[in-house]
């Protein structure tokens, strides 16, 4: 599990680096980025609304604005630093891991800062000698309240 947490640890890393491209690459081709708008209490994606349910090509086309020197919205451009807790396993099938990682996020943006905490849930699937992410499901601490536009990615 050990490859698996520090996995988790690299993949935020990346986001705070900015390599959003080296970041998407560690989606599995059916890889989902999940922020459910009723937090740890919404069960599914399809039933409910949510702050973002995104597939890769969805993704991909989040990378692509926010590389883009047109982009209105990355003008300063946003930098985010993630502190994470120690991520935890909930369950193992086979090839499959699941993981919660509680963390506090913060993104800056010129002189506005905002942060948010939550929980992290990563589903990973081995492939080759290491893990993609299946499913990552963000669970934040105030989902269900006005929150700010967030940039990045948490």
């Amino acid at each position: 599990m050990t490859d698996a947490v520090d996995f988790i640890v690299a993949e935020a890393a990346l986001l705070d680096a900015g390599r959003f491209d080296d970041w998407l690459a560690l989606f599995a081709d059916d890889g989902r980025y999940w922020v459910p708008l009723q937090g740890a209490e919404q069960a599914d994606a399809l039933s409910h609304n949510s702050l973002a349910y995104e597939d890769r090509l969805l993704l991909q086309l989040r990378v692509d604005r926010l590389k883009n020197p047109r982009a209105h919205s990355q003008h300063p451009r946003s930098h985010c630093q993630h502190v994470l807790q120690r991520p935890a396993l909930e369950r193992e099938d086979g090839d499959e891991l699941a993981l919660a990682t509680p963390f506090i996020y913060i993104e800056a943006r010129g002189d506005e800062q905002q942060m948010l905490a939550g929980t992290c849930r990563h589903r990973l699937v081995r492939h080759g000698g290491g893990w993609l992410i299946r499913e990552k499901r963000i669970d934040l601490l105030n989902a269900g309240r006005a929150l700010p536009a967030i940039q990045l990615f948490i």
